[in-house]
């Protein structure tokens, strides 16, 4: 599964770049995100300057552009 984890990041970094957050629902990338612990899925999203929230019972998972993520005080 985590050879297709490359294509979904892929994917959330262009929506992001263009909307402030994506809902995740299809049935297909909420399988290729369930194979990653809530702590694996925060340090994902992290890592690339996204904030994460699961929903509705995990059947929906919002990502959102998360300006503090990669903040590093001098």
């Amino acid at each position: 599964m985590h050879e297709y984890l490359a294509s979904l990041t892929a994917k959330i970094s262009a929506a992001l770049a263009v909307r402030p957050e994506l809902f995740v629902t299809h049935p297909a990338e909420l399988k290729i995100l369930s194979f990653l612990s809530e702590d694996e899925l925060r340090d994902f999203a992290t890592a690339h300057g996204w904030r994460v929230v699961r929903r509705v019972g995990g059947r929906q998972i919002e990502f959102y552009n998360d300006a503090g993520a990669l903040y590093r005080p001098l």
